[in-house]
């Protein structure tokens, strides 16, 4: 291991300061880097803060998987639907849509769901070690999560995957509707079966981006908001200057991360980084009868967390290029479907103040972009991660360190690639 000093790789500058960057922060901090991270917006509202905050080892299929074509477009002529493409002629929508299709299929998901699983554990493994620091409590809990299931064929498709899970090692139990309601003893089910990924975890997302802040910074890292980069200067293949609404920086490494912002910022570097942006909302509740375990209600692919005393609901996946404004057709389809089953929770449709929403970062065959740019020799990039932000974060972080210092990697990254699409 050829271990570098931080005087060796000097300073570094991380684009973004969303969970990916400030876990990459948080490593590299540790390792005594003098670190700035460049965030465009205020810190407030990025997107993990609305995140279900699931920790999800289950998810090692992506979401370029066979049977989303198909879905997807039964999908589209339905406007509470959870997955809609929107129809456009925006290129860049059409380019990913086509990249998308060709990886939607059997044999890419069984080439990436041993990589996918080993990152989703490491990750697990890193969130125990950061809820033992004294300035970090962000409510993580390891109940598993229980994907629900209403109809007979996405139980037999579950139960499949399931049994695929198990081979792969996971901690996972197949469950009638009485076994899985014996979990769920304050509030009524009305469900046929659950398979219930105990190898899973969650965590209230808010407190942990909140801490994360204050931590980098007690510990030296400068976060300047309301800077936007519009350009990279680059000398001998090395990025020297980053130009930004409020001033030029130097670094010698840049770290750019981005979430669904990262295309134009690779662009800049003269990379193509395909992303489009899958907005999804969510809502708090007062629970009026407890419920104690995260949930995925699969035929509304509804996520539903207890945290900080209350329960986050989230859902739908809207692929187009970025907007601002909350379609309340999506919203009031989340909350169709939780009485459907919770009976319990009849819940009324939010205020349009207390609706969340935030842009997925997605690439097109479903995998995180991580490691070194071949254009320039001092960037890493570190972004594209989807539903798997929060889940992933840590161990991109480390990952990100260990590059920064020529350390051995904590796991392979070459399918992970930022240079696969160039």
């Amino acid at each position: 291991m050829n271990e570098l000093s931080p005087t060796n790789k000097g300073n570094i500058t991380i684009i973004g300061a969303g969970i990916i960057g400030l876990c990459a922060a948080y490593y590299l901090t540790k390792q005594g880097f003098k670190v700035t991270l460049l965030e465009q917006g205020d810190l407030l509202n990025n997107c993990s803060s609305g995140n279900a905050g699931m920790i999800v080892p289950s998810h090692f299929v992506p979401l370029a998987a066979p049977g989303m074509i198909s879905k997807g477009i039964k999908w589209m002529f339905d406007s509470k639907s959870p997955f809609y493409v929107k129809p456009s002629l925006n290129p860049k929508l059409i380019s990913w849509g086509l990249k998308f299709w060709k990886y939607s299929n059997q044999q890419h998901v069984d080439r990436v769901a041993e990589p996918l699983r080993d990152l989703h554990l490491l990750s697990k493994e890193l969130y125990d070690e950061l809820a033992k620091e004294p300035e970090l409590n962000f409510g993580l809990e390891k109940k598993g999560i229980l994907m629900l299931y209403k109809n007979q064929a996405t139980g037999d498709e579950e139960i499949h995957l399931a049994k695929k899970a198990q081979q792969l090692g996971l901690d996972v139990a197949i469950l009638n509707a009485k076994e899985t309601q014996a979990l769920e003893p304050d509030t009524q089910l009305d469900i046929l079966g659950s398979i219930h990924y105990r190898c899973d975890a969650h965590l209230y997302p808010n407190n942990l981006v909140k801490q994360l802040i204050a931590y980098v910074k007690a510990n030296g890292a400068e976060i300047i908001t309301d800077c936007k980069v519009n350009g990279l200067e680059t000398v001998n293949g090395e990025i020297k200057t980053i130009h930004t609404t409020t001033g030029d920086f130097t670094a010698d490494t840049v770290v750019m991360t981005g979430g669904s912002w990262l295309p134009e910022l690779a662009q800049q570097a003269h990379m193509n980084i395909p992303i489009m942006p899958g907005k999804g909302y969510s809502f708090m509740v007062n629970p009026t009868n407890p419920i104690h375990h995260p949930a995925l209600l699969l035929e509304a692919r509804v996520a539903v967390t207890p945290m900080n005393g209350q329960v986050r609901f989230g859902g739908t996946m809207e692929i187009a290029p970025i907007n601002y404004k909350v379609n309340m057709n999506r919203v009031q389809g989340i909350v169709n479907s939780i009485p459907q089953y919770y009976p319990d929770y009849q819940v009324p449709v939010p205020q349009i103040d207390k609706i969340w929403y935030g842009f997925r970062p997605c690439s097109p065959d479903g995998l995180p972009y991580i490691g070194y740019s071949k254009k320039l020799k001092n960037l890493i990039v570190a972004g594209g991660h989807g539903m798997m932000g929060v889940s992933l974060a840590p161990i991109t972080g480390k990952l990100v360190s260990e590059l920064v210092t020529d350390a051995k990697l904590s796991t392979d990254i070459s399918i992970y690639s930022p240079n696969r699409f160039n």
